[in-house]
């Protein structure tokens, strides 16, 4: 039996930088041998098939064959389907009342402590908030993702040493839902 899953790779095709063309990521998914490739937008998102259930195992072999390929690395959060919904519907925040470019998801490769993030005042940046999920973490920015200075604050390296993180809007959050439904 196969498993549908969503990679998420982590800062590409970002103001020219680390390019990754949809093309030959779909062709590098194929080469590992999974099937029923699709992408989604060019800032790396792609679902596929596979047999394999460990996605720290799919993950890691996506980022070697990624770098072997182009030559630098790419962070990599393989997920599946039924997380991703998970994850959606235990929003905390009302995201069918927002637009999608007010609500985030950052997914990480591993779970998070939410010591982590203690040293964040949370109160400092309202109306913005956050919230620590199953290996993720909700950010509401009204204002959207690239004036929020919580989303600053939560990206400093004592909250994100040691992880490989990376963040979608609730558009695209909602999109991988629906590409990756069994």
């Amino acid at each position: 039996m196969t498993t549908k899953y969503a990679a998420l790779l982590r800062g590409i095709n970002v103001g020219g930088h680390k390019r990754v063309p949809m093309p030959e990521l779909r062709t590098v998914l194929g080469e590992l041998g999974h099937t029923d490739i699709a992408t989604h937008l060019q800032s790396g998102n792609a679902v596929f098939r596979s047999e394999d259930e460990d996605e720290s195992a799919l993950a890691h072999a996506l980022e070697q064959a990624l770098h072997q390929r182009f030559g630098f690395p790419v962070g990599c959060v393989v997920r599946s389907g039924s997380y991703l919904a998970a994850v959606a519907d235990a929003c905390p925040f009302p995201a069918a009342e927002l637009e999608g470019k007010q609500l985030h998801v950052t997914y990480f490769d591993r779970p998070v402590e939410s010591g982590r993030f203690a040293g964040v005042d949370a109160q400092a940046y309202l109306p913005e908030a956050f919230q620590l999920g199953d290996r993720c973490l909700y950010l509401y920015a009204p204002d959207g993702l690239g004036r929020s200075k919580l989303a600053e604050a939560l990206a400093r390296p004592r909250q994100t040493e040691g992880l490989t993180a990376t963040t979608r809007n609730w558009n695209t959050v909602a999109k991988l839902v629906e590409m990756t439904r069994v």
